[in-house]
């Protein structure tokens, strides 16, 4: 199957390698003024957004180069301020252990194999060394938390490693919460903060999306009984970040909200095309010698289709062209029974017509309106085992069993793999009920407001200029986002503080100096690596 990175290598080194310094020309503390905002005591809350999170893992680095730190390095050219604390993890490694056992992976580094061809693959350079029971002694000034949605923000209990074990508890707060069953918000209220950035929500309908839509629209009002991938209810979004915001801005002279981008907008969602099957590939030698093969295979299904006047589902490889993968769509009338006796009917014995009815009674080759997640590069033309093995319980022999256990091909790509169009509206329709609160939270508080949906969709279409280049979503070259395709690398950091200060300095008539983007790193490359 095609590495979908592997013409990124050149690229990708090459951004990794040698980075200009640019400084600001004019660092005088009494060059530039905070304006009605008072920085001394500034508070970030948020999620791994905030907390630095990047290629699938939180470590020293990304911690350093988070927006929330970047401004508070900016602050202090207006003004002295406290020290902005973080709750740094031990190491670069990312990986959290628990009693001494890894619960959680190294980050993502960017290898390059003995065929040239590079992919994000797991550090294994050093060995992690943050363990979740060693609590560190706070305040900080840094309070994201990878994982968090908004309501978890007032769970009492959420940084108590007892509650780890039932998952209500989350092992980035374990390590600095102020006690067992202090919640983040109240952590921050006892700074008595003077200035607060709140970037909260994203999670609230990201897990349904990287989960491919598997979650639930959630129309319940407690969200202790939310599953991890379900979309918080908007209502309940509402009372919550309404709740946050008044608090944070009572001791405040003022606050930085930041919308929810568009999740879907994200490399992570836009990097494996839904046509990736290219027989004059060479890298898909294997798929372009099981064309014709693939194709009598499919041609009385197709009959069947055809018959059925559901000619939208016929499937058919190109020998000369791109074709799309198959993905399960839930969302479309389950044809199985039917596509059952069609195919017996046909000459098809009940065995087979049975096994051909369920596993393509819901299928249909991709569109263009589809997102195939970045999840599914290293499966697609791989033999699902999980699947095979399904069928050979069923009575196919071993060859027959995998030759219809292909991700993508003649298995279609399951819920969790894809996004379809009824999915991306969900999503689309979260995010948009989630910004008109939030704007109308900002305007009614007179806090600042960052759209960062706008801004994440201009990197998507044709990127955010700044001195030396060009800053865009592409994956891995682009250099706005990390190996993981949906959170930020320094760089991308740079670019969304960057647009925090112009709208604080026009919010609170002040003057605080910007960074440039160039001076930031982007994603890191090494064959240290499983």
């Amino acid at each position: 199957m095609k590495n979908y990175f592997k013409y990124i290598v050149v690229m990708a080194l090459g951004i990794v390698s040698c980075e200009p310094e640019f400084d600001n020309p004019v660092d005088e503390k009494d060059a530039y003024t905070n304006g009605e905002a008072d920085f001394s005591r500034y508070v970030a809350l948020g999620n791994s957004l905030t907390a630095g999170y990047a290629d699938n893992a939180l470590y020293i680095t990304g911690q350093e180069n988070a927006y929330p730190n970047i401004l508070a390095q900016q602050f202090e050219k207006t003004q002295d301020i406290e020290e902005f604390t973080i709750p740094f993890m031990s190491d670069n490694a990312g990986g959290l252990l628990l009693a001494g056992n890894q619960i959680t992976q190294n980050r993502l580094v960017l290898a390059v194999d003995a065929n040239g061809d590079p992919s994000p693959r797991v550090y294994t350079g050093m060995q992690p060394t943050t363990e979740v029971g060693n609590v560190l002694q706070g305040p900080f000034s840094n309070l994201g938390v990878p994982g968090a949605k908004s309501y978890h923000l007032g769970f009492s209990g959420y940084g108590n490693v007892q509650n780890l074990a039932t998952q209500s508890a989350n092992p980035y707060f374990v390590r600095f919460a102020s006690s067992p069953e202090a919640t983040v918000l109240e952590d921050a209220l006892a700074q008595n903060p003077t200035f607060f950035s709140l970037w909260i929500g994203n999670n609230d309908v990201l897990g349904y999306a990287t989960s491919g839509g598997t979650g639930e629209t959630q129309t319940g009002m407690n969200p202790a009984e939310y599953g991890p991938d379900d979309i918080t209810n908007p209502i309940v979004f509402n009372t919550i970040y309404q709740q946050m915001v008044q608090a944070l801005s009572a001791s405040s002279s003022g606050g930085v909200l930041i919308n929810i981008p568009d999740v879907t907008s994200v490399p992570f969602f836009n990097t494996v095309p839904f046509n990736p099957l290219d027989p004059e590939d060479p890298d898909q030698a294997d798929y372009a010698a099981q064309i014709d093969l693939l194709n009598s295979t499919f041609a009385p299904l197709n009959q069947a289709f055809t018959f059925l006047s559901a000619e939208d589902r016929i499937v058919e490889f190109s020998k000369s062209d791109r074709s799309a993968v198959l993905v399960h769509d839930e969302s479309i009338p389950d044809l199985s029974a039917e596509l059952t006796q069609v195919l017996i009917g046909g000459g098809l014995d009940q065995a087979t017509a049975t096994l051909y009815g369920m596993q393509f009674g819901q299928m249909r080759p991709a569109n263009s309106e589809d997102r195939i997640l970045l999840t599914a590069s290293s499966q697609i033309g791989g033999v699902n085992a999980e699947r095979m093995q399904e069928l050979m319980e069923a009575g196919l022999d071993q060859a027959t069993a995998g030759r219809l256990s292909v991700n993508g091909i003649t298995y279609p790509l399951q819920d969790e793999l894809a996004l379809i169009p009824e999915e991306l509206a969900i999503i689309e329709n979260t995010v948009d009920a989630y910004n008109v609160i939030i704007s109308q939270v900002a305007q009614a508080n007179g806090l600042a407001f960052i759209d960062a949906n706008a801004m994440l969709n201009q990197l998507a279409n044709g990127g955010i200029p700044y001195d030396g280049g060009t800053i865009t979503s592409t994956f891995a070259t682009g250099g706005a986002f990390s190996l993981d395709g949906i959170h930020l690398t320094p760089r991308g950091n740079a670019v969304i503080a960057n647009e925090i200060i112009s709208t604080i300095n026009e919010t609170y008539n002040a003057d605080i100096p910007k960074v440039n983007p160039g001076s930031y790193a982007t994603v890191t490359a090494s064959n240290e690596v499983q």
